[in-house]
């Protein structure tokens, strides 16, 4: 097809403000699908997706409307998987930047505006949901014009919903959103975006070719990876796959090339041809780095062979999470997982649950600390297990947060509370609009991972939202709390805390243990400590049995005698016991809603 009649867009907007709904009438309006196959959020693969109404991995799908075909690539809203946003936008020329109009904009709203003006793409905005009782599209199309600088008289007006507007926002991506340019006789280079593992053809990799042609039986040149392949299938989606013998340049689809290793087909790979292919690779992206770390055991230690093979099948569809093998004297056997965010976590987990049908015990997220020993050597650590003593360390530095927050003015104060006992520092606060005020704060990211979102959400009745950015590490006096059972620490519940908040933690996993322990044939004293000072205790009673039951009177020595002999095996079964934790009191006690 012609280069001017393609256009290759993606949609970005908030969490929750009608991508994939905008995507489902596109696809009704375009006849891609036919009305008895027809679902809700028909892009969006996975029942986790499904189920709790998110988008999780970016979907791609090729439309036709008025004789020009438009690539169009579906995005996350949330902030974690803001790397996925970031992918679509090399593949594209342009965004529909979506907004609610009864919420305005929001923080995604705003770092994904930014991120598609970076990449000096055009942008259609559109106000979404006008068919709401508590829309206002005149007053936040103003407020786009003031923050963003898109004039009002060009926001389109649209319910998703009721597809009022749709047809018009396709005519308005033709008219606005430039062709893609590249030239088709020069040599292959091909941008791969997405990739993903099917057990049944191997990897099948989202494609853009930026330069030349990209034809059925070529041998492939994967320049990152070094490897050489055939292309055994390519294609356009459909949104099902579509084979073709040939992708030109601006074109956007699908690659199968028997490759049995995501890592060959990584996101941002530049793919040429094995014969008079390109020189230079296209500009990748940076990997996501994960910022979260957990310990992921199997409850029942046989499982663990299991999980190591499910790991490795979900990394094939999921490379933004890593894993390595670890071992805790509590759990057994397990892997240390790092994560893009707490969600992230929360899906990979479920993924590893109702997929491969394991039972896991997490431990609690921790995050990566850089410490600079005594000899001056550098080193990161994610497992407060692995921490140095005090003497050891010169210094310790956690990662820092720069979060934008957007709230409505009312709610100022209680953010501010917040942010300010999450140990933030304040660096802006400007009012978007007489309604709705931004802060920046930076802020720690052990102090964000736990719970802070959902803190934030109850705070303003569900009103404010919040996208962050890394911003390097900070010193901090930070330090090791060890939970000690019967004397002996337990790595499980070991966390790194600031020294300020230390008390806190160990007074209450203490009393939390406390509860959860049952009781043994001995008293079990449950400490917290930091180094050799402890800090907080409690103590799980003994089991008292009656010895003296059998008395029937005579001289007090008897009794005493019993209680004697009866002290004497508990303080004997004390030195050599062993105190035994259930699973069930590490669930409950590493639970994050606590």
């Amino acid at each position: 097809m012609d280069q001017s009649r393609i256009r290759n867009i993606a949609i970005i907007a908030h969490i929750d403000h009608g991508k994939s709904t905008l995507a489902d009438r596109m696809l009704e309006l375009c006849g891609n699908i036919d009305p008895r196959d027809m679902r809700e959020q028909y892009l969006d693969s996975m029942d986790i997706e499904r189920e709790r109404g998110i988008t999780i991995k970016l979907q791609s799908v090729r439309l036709e409307h008025r004789g020009v075909v438009i690539n169009l690539i579906d995005t996350p809203g949330h902030v974690d998987f803001g790397y996925e946003v970031s992918r679509s936008l090399a593949a594209c020329e342009g965004v529909i930047l979506l907004v609610d109009a009864a919420q305005g904009i929001e923080a995604q709203t705003l770092a994904n505006t930014y991120l598609a003006m970076e990449n000096d793409l055009e942008i259609v905005a559109a106000l979404n949901k006008i068919d709401l009782p508590a829309a206002d599209p005149d007053l936040y199309a103003a407020e786009i014009e003031q923050v963003l600088g898109i004039p009002a008289a060009e926001i389109l007006r649209l319910s998703a919903k009721t597809g009022e507007g749709v047809s018009e926002l396709l005519d308005a991506v033709i008219e606005r959103i430039p062709a893609p340019g590249g030239d088709r006789d020069a040599p292959l280079q091909a941008l791969i975006f997405d990739s993903h593992y099917d057990q049944y053809r191997g990897v099948v990799s989202s494609i853009r070719v930026m330069n030349g042609q990209l034809s059925t039986d070529t041998k492939l040149r994967f320049m990152q990876a070094g490897a050489t392949h055939v292309a055994e299938e390519i294609g356009v989606r459909t949104p099902s796959n579509k084979p073709v013998g040939s992708l030109l340049a601006g074109d956007v689809g699908y690659l199968i090339a028997g490759i049995k290793d995501v890592g060959e087909a990584r996101s941002g790979e530049t793919v040429t041809t094995a014969i008079h292919g390109a020189t230079e690779a296209l500009d990748g992206y940076r990997e996501p780095k994960p910022m979260v770390f957990s310990g992921l055991y199997p409850i029942d230690g046989d499982e663990f062979s299991a999980l190591r093979d499910a790991l490795e099948k979900l990394r094939l569809n999921d490379s933004s999470f890593t894993y390595e093998p670890e071992t805790s004297g509590a759990l057994g056997f397990g892997f240390r997982c790092g994560f893009l965010g707490l969600l992230h976590m929360e899906i990979v987990r479920e993924r590893l649950e109702r997929e491969f049908n394991l039972s896991l015990i997490s431990t609690a997220p921790s995050v990566e600390y850089r410490i600079t020993r005594s000899d001056g050597a550098v080193v990161h650590i994610d497992n407060p297990s692995e921490l140095p003593s005090p003497t050891e360390m010169s210094q310790i530095e956690e990662p820092y947060l720069l979060a934008s927050i957007l709230t409505p003015s009312a709610y100022t104060g209680t953010v501010m509370d917040l942010c300010q006992t999450r140990r933030g520092e304040m660096r802006k606060m400007e009012y978007i609009s007489p309604e709705r005020v931004e802060l920046v704060y930076r802020l720690p990211l052990a102090e964000v991972v736990m719970d802070f979102f959902d803190q934030l959400k109850s705070r303003t009745q569900g009103y404010a939202s919040m996208d962050y950015d890394n911003d390097g590490y900070g010193r901090a006096d930070l330090v090791k709390v060890d939970i000690l059972l019967h004397g002996e620490p337990v790595d499980a519940f070991s966390a790194i805390v600031h020294r300020d908040e230390a008390f806190e933690y160990g007074r209450k996993m203490s009393k939390k243990l406390k509860e959860l322990i049952p009781r043994q044939q001995f008293d079990v004293p449950i400490q917290a400590a930091i180094s050799s000072k402890i800090i907080a205790r409690e103590t799980v009673k003994a089991f008292r049995k009656d010895v003296t039951a059998k008395l029937y009177g005579g001289d007090v020595t008897r009794k005493n005698k019993l209680l004697n002999k009866q002290k004497e095996g508990k303080k004997r079964m004390k030195s050599i016991g062993r105190v035994d934790v259930p699973q069930e009191a590490f669930i409950s006690a590493l639970k994050l809603d606590d």
